[in-house]
Parts: C-alpha cells; sequence; structure tokens
C-alpha cells in the first residue's frame, strides 16, 4: 500500500523468534550405549580442536563473537524401584545401562505410584528411559494375562520421525523381553493391512496427535480393547505443545481421558520436556490433571563449546541503500563443507524448507571439488518429502553413510543421532529450548561436542550474538497455551460429541468456557440438545472441523506438470507465499518453477528449471478492532489488548538474485485476501506526545513502522512465541482509535496468547525493543534493528531515530508491567550497554521468508509459516 494513501498501514508477518528459555547447563551425555555406529578412524578431535579449525580461514576468527565453555559434569546414580520387574532391568544392563541415575528412578516411582510425572531435564539425560522401565514392567505383567494383552499403553509424539525413532529404541531394548511387548507406530504411513493387527494385538502404540485426533478417537469402538486396558500415556517433547497447536492437543488429551473413562481406564500420563520454568503447571494445563515434576538433572555432560558466529558484511548494498551481511545460509553450508572434509560427522538445523534445500546444495557442490566422493554424503532433510524418502534418509543418517545432513526440526525432538560430532544451527530457532534441544543432538554418546550458532540479519539474532548472556544466562519462561480459545475449544466439543454424547457433567474436564459454547453450536446447527446431553447429528466427521496444526484447508498438492509425479505437498495457508504463480520451489535439491497454482483443485503445477534468482511474496494488510478487553494509561496515551480483524493479501514476489540477494524486480498477483479474527496488543500516541519525541507529521508513518518491526523482533525474550506466530501492523491514524496505533497481533484465530503476553510484559518489551534499535550503529536503519525481510511495504518508510524518541517518551509514562516484579523485568529485559551491531541486509532471503517451513505434520509441531488468516 503506497504510503501517501491514509489512513496508510504498514504491514508486517515477521513472526519474530521465540525464547523458552532453558538453562544453560544442559547435560550432552546419557548412559546409554550409542545405537548407531561407533566412531572409526581413530580418537575424535575435540570440539576445541575443530572450531579452531573452523576459525583458521582468513577472517573466520573475526566471524566467533562468544565462545562459552560447558565443562563435563559427574552423574548421580540411583537404583530403579524394587516394582520394576527383574526382565526389565536385565534388557536396559544389557543396553549398557548398569543403574539409573536419580532422576530416572524418582520419576519410574511415581509412575509405578499412579501419579502422573513430567520429566523436565537435559538433552540426552535418559528421559525416555525413565518412562520406559515402568511402562515396560507394566506390560509384561498385562501379557501375562489369559488373553496376552491385560495392560497398554500409547506414546504420543509431536512428529512422525520422533515416533519411528522410538519405535527402533523400544524395540532394541525390548528384544530380550520376547513377545510381551509389541510396539508399533500407527499414523498416515502405516498400511492398511497392518492397522487392524496393531488396534488387536499391540500393547504399545506410537502415534502422534494428529491420528489420536482424527483416527484413533473417532473410531474409539475399534480400539475399547486397547483403551479399555490403557495404564500409561506417554508425551515425548511436551514443551513443543504450545500455542495453538498446544491449546488443540490439550482438548485433544481431554478427550482421550473422557474416553477412557467410558471403558473404565484412567491412565497416568508420563511427559517428557526439556527444561523449561514451571513444567509441572505446563503439564498441568496441557493435560487436566495434577502432575509432580521430576527437574533435578542428575546425568552426566560431556564438554561442550559452543561459539555464537556472525557472518560478515560484504560491499553489497540492499534495500534502501543498507550494507549487506553475508547471508547465515551460505555460512552454514561453508561450515557444514568444511566440517564433512574433516570427517566431523554434523546436522546443520534450518529453519526453512528452502534454507535446508539450499545448504545441502551448495556443501554438494563445493565437496564435489575437493572429493566427488564426499558430495554423496551430504543432504537435506525437511518436511514435504514422501514417506518413503523420509525414512531413506533417517536410515542413511543412523548407519554413518552420511557424513553431514541439512535438517528443518524433524531432527531436534528426540531423535537418536549419536555419533555427531557437531551442531550447527542457522539461525536462532526461536526458543531457547530448541536451541538446547538441537546443540544436544551432537555429542550424545557421551563424547565432547560443537554447537555453532550462526546469526541471521534481524534484531534477535543480532541482539543475541552480542548478548550472550540472554543465551546463557537469561531465567526460563513458562509455556503458552490456551485451551479455553473458543476457536479451539468449539470444534473439540463436537467432536466429544460424535465420539459420545456430551453431559453436563463432561463439561468441567473441557473448562469453564464451554458451557457458554453449547448454545452457540446448537444454534449452528452442529450440536443437538436431547435429554441425555449433547449430539453430534451431522454426516460429516465432526473431528475434520478441528485443525489442530492451524493449517487451514486441505494441503495443496506440488505436481509436476511434465509427469504428474507427487514431489510433497504444503498447506493451504502458506500455499499463496510459498506456490504462487512464479515462486522458485526447492525439491532434494532440484529446483522447480511454479507454473500455475489452482486454489480450487489444491494443486501447484511445477516444471524443473534453473533460474539464478529465490522469490519471496509481498503482502499488504489491514486491521480493524472489534472489543477492547483491557486497556491503562501511558501517560496521554493507552496500550490496549482485545479482539480484531485481520484482512491479508499476497500482492506480488521480488525475485532476488541468488548468493548477492540484489532484486531483479517485482511481480503481481492475482491472490484472494484472506480474513482473521484473533488477539492484539496495540499501544497509541497522542499528538501531546508526539511534541515531545520530536516526531513530526512527515517522520511518523516511519517512527511507528520502524518501531512495530523492532517491537515484532525482541517480544520473542518475552513470550514462547514463533515467528510464525504473530504479525504487525502500524498506522500513522487508525479509523478506530483515531491515533497513531501500532499493533502486534496473534496469528492464529482466536489468538494463542501470545499478544496476551506481551500486554503483561509491555514496558520491559518495549525497553528492549527501544535499546535493540539504539544500540545499533547503523545510520538509518538495517534488517539487525528495524528492516524486516516480510514487510509489505517494502520497508518503506522508516525512520529509525523517530522510533527511538518515541519508544523513549512512550516508556516515560508507561506504569509496571502486572505480571512481572522490578527484578524479574531486570532480569528477563537484555543489557542495556550499546553493542557493535553493524548494519546489514540479509541477501538470501529465502531462509527466513520460506513460508512453507516445516509445514508438515511429519516434521513439526507448528505448520503455518506467517500468521495467515
Amino acid at each position: 500500500m503506497a504510503f501517501n494513501h491514509l489512513p496508510a498501514v504498514m504491514h508486517d508477518a515477521l513472526g519474530p523468534l521465540s525464547v523458552m528459555p532453558v538453562t544453560h547447563s544442559m547435560p550432552m551425555a546419557r548412559n546409554h550405549r550409542p545405537s548407531g555406529p561407533p566412531q572409526t578412524g581413530g580418537e575424535r578431535p575435540s570440539p576445541g580442536t575443530v572450531l579452531d579449525r573452523l576459525a583458521a580461514g582468513a577472517g573466520r576468527a573475526a566471524r566467533i563473537t562468544h565462545t562459552e565453555h560447558l565443562p563435563p559434569r559427574e552423574g548421580r546414580h540411583a537404583v530403579w524401584p524394587d516394582r520394576i520387574r527383574a526382565e526389565v532391568i536385565n534388557a536396559i544392563q544389557r543396553a549398557g545401562v548398569e543403574h539409573p541415575w536419580t532422576h530416572q528412578a524418582v520419576a519410574a516411582e511415581h509412575a509405578l505410584d499412579g501419579e502422573s510425572v513430567v520429566i523436565a531435564t537435559g538433552t540426552a539425560s535418559g528421559k525416555s528411559l525413565a518412562y520406559l522401565a515402568p511402562v515396560l514392567t507394566t506390560l509384561l505383567d498385562g501379557s501375562e494375562a489369559p488373553n496376552g494383552r491385560g495392560t497398554t499403553a500409547l506414546y504420543l509424539a509431536p512428529t512422525k520421525a520422533l515416533a519411528a525413532d522410538q519405535r527402533r529404541a523400544v524395540k532394541a531394548l525390548a528384544a530380550p523381553l520376547g513377545n510381551g511387548v509389541r510396539p508399533a507406530v500407527y499414523d498416515g504411513d502405516t498400511p492398511v493391512e497392518e492397522r487392524e493387527w496393531i488396534r488387536q494385538y499391540a500393547n504399545y502404540v506410537l502415534t502422534n496427535p494428529d491420528m489420536l485426533h482424527r483416527g484413533i478417537l473417532p473410531s474409539h469402538p475399534r480400539w475399547a480393547s486397547f483403551l479399555r486396558a490403557l495404564r500409561y500415556v506417554v508425551i515425548d517433547e511436551c514443551h513443543t505443545y504450545r500455542g495453538v497447536f498446544g491449546s488443540h492437543v490439550a482438548q485433544v488429551l481431554r478427550r482421550l481421558r473422557r474416553v477412557c473413562a467410558r471403558y473404565g481406564a484412567h491412565p497416568v500420563f508420563l511427559l517428557a520436556s526439556a527444561t523449561a520454568a514451571e513444567p509441572a503447571q505446563a503439564a498441568g494445563r496441557l493435560t487436566g490433571l495434577p502432575v509432580h515434576e521430576v527437574a533435578d538433572d542428575a546425568s552426566p555432560r560431556g564438554e561442550l563449546v559452543f561459539a555464537l558466529w556472525e557472518p560478515p558484511l560484504t560491499e553489497l548494498h540492499g534495500e534502501r541503500g543498507a550494507p549487506v551481511r553475508r547471508t547465515a545460509t551460505a555460512e552454514t553450508a561453508d561450515l557444514l563443507t568444511d566440517l564433512t572434509v574433516q570427517g566431523v560427522r554434523t546436522v546443520a538445523f534450518v529453519r526453512s524448507r528452502r534454507g535446508a534445500e539450499l545448504i545441502s546444495v551448495i556443501a554438494q557442490e563445493r565437496l564435489a571439488e575437493v572429493d566427488r566422493s564426499l558430495a554423496r554424503r551430504v543432504a537435506a532433510y525437511r518436511g514435504g518429502y514422501l514417506p518413503e524418502e523420509r525414512r531413506a534418509l533417517e536410515n542413511a543418517l543412523h548407519s554413518g553413510e552420511l557424513l553431514g545432513l541439512a535438517a528443518t526440526t524433524a531432527l531436534e525432538l528426540g531423535i537418536d543421532v549419536s555419533g555427531l560430532d557437531a551442531v550447527v544451527i542457522s539461525g536462532y530457532p526461536g526458543t531457547r529450548a530448541s536451541l538446547w534441544q538441537q546443540a544436544g543432538r551432537a555429542g550424545r554418546s557421551g563424547q565432547g561436542a560443537l554447537a555453532v550458532l550462526v546469526a541471521r540479519d534481524d534484531p534477535l539474532d543480532t541482539f543475541l550474538v552480542h548478548h550472550p548472556e540472554a543465551l546463557f544466562q537469561q531465567p526460563v519462561e513458562s509455556t503458552v497455551l490456551d485451551p479455553d480459545n473458543p476457536y479451539v475449544l468449539a470444534p473439540h466439543l463436537c467432536a466429544a460429541a460424535a465420539e459420545l454424547p456430551l453431559t453436563e457433567d463432561d463439561l468441567t474436564l473441557f473448562g469453564p468456557a464451554a458451557p457458554a459454547l453449547l448454545p452457540q453450536l446448537e444454534s449452528a446447527g452442529l450440536l443437538r440438545r436431547r435429554a441425555a446431553g449433547w449430539y453430534w447429528t451431522r454426516r460429516e466427521r465432526a473431528a475434520d472441523l478441528a485443525d489442530i496444526r492451524g493449517e487451514g484447508g486441505r494441503p495443496v498438492q506440488i505436481v509436476e506438470a511434465s509427469t504428474g509425479r507427487l514431489l510433497g505437498t504444503v498447506d493451504e495457508a502458506a500455499s499463496h507465499t510459498a506456490v504462487h504463480d512464479g515462486a522458485v520451489h526447492l525439491h532434494q535439491g532440484r529446483t522447480y518453477l511454479v507454473k500455475r497454482l489452482d486454489l480450487s483443485d489444491s494443486v501447484a503445477l511445477v516444471e524443473e528449471a534453473n533460474p539464478p534468482y529465490s522469490t519471496t511474496a509481498r503482502d499488504t494488510t489491514a486491521i480493524s478492532v472489534l472489543e477492547t478487553d483491557t486497556e491503562i494509561p501511558w501517560g496521554t496515551g493507552r496500550l490496549c489488548y482485545g479482539s480484531v480483524e485481520v484482512t491479508n493479501q499476497v500482492v506480488s514476489f521480488l525475485r532476488r538474485r541468488l548468493i548477492t540477494g540484489e532484486v531483479l524486480g517485482e511481480s503481481k498477483l492475482d491472490l484472494p485476501p484472506r480474513t482473521l479474527r484473533t488477539r492484539a496488543v496495540w499501544w497509541t500516541v497522542t499528538e501531546d506526545q508526539l511534541d515531545a519525541a520530536r516526531v513530526n507529521p512527515e517522520q511518523l508513518g516511519g517512527a511507528l513502522h520502524a518501531a512495530e518491526h523492532a517491537s515484532i523482533g525482541m517480544l520473542p525474550l518475552f513470550a514462547t512465541c514463533d515467528r510464525r506466530d504473530i504479525g504487525g501492523v502500524s498506522v500513522p491514524l487508525h479509523p478506530d482509535t483515531l491515533l497513531p496505533t501500532v499493533f502486534v497481533y496473534d496469528g492464529h484465530p482466536g489468538g494463542a496468547g501470545f499478544a496476551e503476553r506481551a500486554f503483561r510484559t509491555a514496558r520491559a518489551w518495549l525497553t528492549a525493543t527501544r535499546e535493540a534499535i539504539a544500540s545499533c550503529e547503523c545510520e538509518a536503519g538495517c534488517p539487525s534493528c528495524i528492516q524486516s525481510p516480510k514487510c509489505g511495504n517494502g520497508n518503506d518508510p522508516l525512520h529509525k531515530r523517530g522510533a527511538v524518541r518515541l519508544l523513549t517518551e512512550l516508556l516515560r509514562a508507561a506504569p509496571p508491567d502486572p505480571e512481572d516484579s522490578s527484578e524479574e523485568a531486570e532480569a528477563q529485559s537484555p543489557a542495556r550497554s550499546p553493542h557493535p551491531a553493524h548494519p546489514a541486509e540479509e541477501a538470501d532471503r529465502a531462509e527466513e521468508a520460506d513460508p512453507a517451513e516445516e509445514a508438515d505434520p511429519a516434521d513439526t509441531p507448528i505448520a503455518a509459516d506467517r500468521p495467515a488468516p
């Protein structure tokens, strides 16, 4: 939208990085024997030696802004509870574990006592064994029943890959136990002919929330014998269940508890989580049950060397003349190449599908120049691949056939890739939990490990590599989820009624918002009330009303036009930005151009090509206030929280030259608008405040726009959001507030709790925002402070100094944050001292701006890449 058209709306779907802080003393070893092949070729070099080799190139040492050394730590042993069967203890010992760590024994004791428990310890601390010991014992007890299946257990993972990996681990561990333990994966890839056997005979079923929601619960009569015997429900990586996805999963678990109760079962919940704040409270919100907490990590840790790495500036210039910093994509590809040449087994974690493909392609090309055989030992792993492709890559990584892998978050979540020497993290992954999960993939056999965080060119990454205390010394935060969100709860009430008629007694289970929703569902013709309760009376499947990963619509199939071959899928919400007409699409190292996006048939037709550019979608947004729930005065201005309606439309795309990021041109698009009703925080400023800040009318739009960009970029330090979860709009004169206004909104229907967290930490949040802008050395604004690669207005206008003065004046009269004491606010607020953050423009925006990022339940717990109606 042109700025001279009032009211000028500045829109951003920047969706910045989020933080789920984790204590920095995360364990990097476990007392398991490595499941991967043993290392050959002599003793591994120390992580410090590997880092020295990486830094030996010209100008490389200057790119390391900080090195954190986490020393090794001794473990504390205990003994298994006497109720763990001797056969199970023997099997565990045969796997190389002589004695449990203290936290494993404590968690097992709670489980055997019938108490739900969350194990919140570090990566590779043996969380799996802590719940497997009591589960396997109980399954063996049940196998002695007359029907051979007197007890069952259900395992839930956020990704298909993790469930498959856990089945391999359980099968290997339980091999000495004979047929008493029968694990099986039940997901969308399970052949039809195997599903009946699983329902009738498997006693340890590994699945994901999607299959539980759409497959198991709606068909619960076919699962009656399994559910009747259900003793344990294991929820792995439970910290990933946050935001809207976590809220949906919370309601799915309540439906599970209700159906189980109908069959006379009341399963115990065993949850595993990365170290996080208040894990018992978070687990309680997720399950709806009281949960005991085991968070004292007693496992040993190998040495970890953690380097923060900032790519150098180049002589190129990007938007508005900002200097261009070398891309995190290119820098990560270099590091992966160098590590592979050294024989260092490495996973490079990348936030986007396209980034993973690019890194693998670049590394393969450079390795081929050194040794053609090495090129075959590097690959990409991402969502959207077909199931057989994912399995082949997982097996190659386990076998050691692959030396290097450029992966999205699929390999973050607990998958055992023992034998890795190093992890390269391309861009801050969004939460401290994810950062440590990814770093913990290396050194899992007790060896030392190297982790390198390569900063992208945005406000948060730039801040973090110059303020390591924000990563290594910050207190942890709580997981944010809201099961009472009506957009989440309503479809699950319908699904529950379809499973079993809803009664008055059931409403307590689903939370305080349920009674008020039922009349609305009756009026909409979704439920019908009879004497016994509420019934689902429609012919379609009620479970299809709830899209638990927030994708919206059926997936769009990506089809090669010349052959009809299915390459993969992308969710409907992301298709506007990922596979629009003319978009560049990467798949397993091959480049395709989208010839046509057919939204009516949910198909994107592509053809193989080799364009010298990448593409980035541009969009516009309008926002209206529906209801203001809370507002507090900030001087003469106001800080508000409430409901809004956001209308978004993708209008064009940019073509950027590969490597340099030079803009080659812009093409218009004709796509329909999308509408989203959600929750937002917004703040207004008055004419008196503008005068005090010396912001004149010509500077106003740029100052608001710059403050909006930076505030979105810094919010993840205060809320466990991800860049895909939030968006923003700034307006010099908004028709609903009649004042200059900045909005930051949740990118999910009904909200996800992030905007509310922003409202409750607004003083600390906006103080950090002001400092991030003021401390950047650039003259007029750059991607390190106020520019956004996803700005719908092409980062125009922006006024850096005006934003600093405006935020300074706004904060002058800011009241204390309602939820944070001054000590907590100071602890969570980033350091106040300026840092030498150089001006920069990320050259290759594909890494940050790829809307197809992790859009597959096989790959990630959250499927959208940007706020999308």
